[in-house]
């Protein structure tokens, strides 16, 4: 009944006022088992519709066609279109998918897999496994070079960012940073890697232009009044450009931005209640973080460097993803 009443409410909203694909930022929502729908030109709500059980990781494809969402106690990929809020045929995930990048290309979705510490491969046309890659224990954080040419998985457990050659799918580095790591994000020039260590509080950067990538330098966060124990990187953004590093501090309720020439703290950004993952809009002007305690989302103007707008989404929202141009 609470489903088809959530179908109904998503139709009805759908046919009132659909903006323009691009406008639209889906955030999952963990414990409610839906995804919400903005709208980034008012940042009103303006859908939400069921997502299988225990959403997290989601994505879009490079054109838009279709929204994939880690649907972790199902295991599986679900796809929806992200129009009509269609449910789609849905994809192979391997157990407890909760992370995942695809290609640039659009094709194939690499996904990590927590519960068999495996990185499962998946052709989205053909919905196909391909291959099925070992990792460390509890992987989690994914990420592809913007050659296409590595994909990075983060074992939590392992302490490892796994460099996995998106040809062949073997590993061909392993590299050791702090305790738990959740999130991988490169430069758009390829030359860093950014890894964000949960409770090792740091986050790992890697020099990529080296023959082999190693840890050239730690960054910490140090915030008056909150305690270290608090200060736990998770989710990672970089502006295009590179001069701007954001990063989700967990429970500390902050983002910490960062100056992409020294990786050096600039400032932080107090946010809701336990801020996790972070998108930006295709033009860059705003920065949005999912707060999974707060149940809400929080909007940065990028430029000015300013929290400008929080609005409620569904329960423990985790993921986030705003719609290409």
């Amino acid at each position: 009944m609470i489903r088809s009443t959530l179908l109904a409410t998503a139709a009805a909203l759908a046919i009132a006022a659909t903006p323009a694909l691009a406008n639209k930022v889906f955030v999952s929502n963990e414990r409610g088992n839906t995804v919400t729908v903005l709208d980034s030109t008012t940042w009103e709500v303006i859908a939400e519709f069921p997502a299988g059980n225990r959403p997290r990781g989601i994505t879009i494809a490079p054109d838009g066609s279709e929204l994939y969402v880690c649907a972790s106690d199902d295991n599986l990929v679900r796809v929806f279109d992200p129009n009509t809020f269609e449910e789609l045929p849905s994809l192979p995930s391997g157990p407890d998918p909760e992370l995942f990048v695809l290609h640039p290309s659009g094709n194939p979705l690499f996904i990590a897999n927590e519960d068999d510490n495996m990185v499962t491969v998946v052709d989205v046309k053909t919905r196909q496994v391909l291959a099925e890659i070992p990792v460390g224990i509890e992987p989690e954080g994914m990420a592809i070079s913007p050659d296409a040419r590595t994909v990075i998985n983060t074992s939590e457990t392992t302490n490892m960012a796994h460099f996995i050659d998106a040809e062949t799918y073997q590993i061909t580095h392993n590299v050791l940073v702090d305790q738990r790591p959740r999130y991988a994000e490169f430069r758009q020039d390829g030359t860093k890697l950014y890894v964000s260590a949960e409770i090792g509080g740091t986050v790992s950067v890697i020099d990529m232009t080296a023959e082999e990538p190693s840890i050239t330098k730690k960054i910490t966060f140090e915030v008056p009044g909150v305690q270290p124990e608090w200060l736990q990187p998770v989710g990672v953004k970089v502006t295009a450009d590179g001069s701007r590093v954001f990063v989700a501090l967990g429970p500390s309720n902050r983002v910490a931005v960062i100056d992409g020439a020294t990786d050096e703290v600039i400032k932080y950004l107090l946010v809701g209640q336990r801020v996790w993952q972070l998108a930006f809009t295709p033009d860059e002007k705003f920065l949005i973080t999912t707060n999974g305690n707060s149940n809400d989302v929080s909007i940065i103007d990028v430029a000015r460097e300013e929290v400008i707008k929080s609005v409620q989404v569904g329960q423990q929202p985790w993921g986030v993803v705003v719609a290409p141009d």
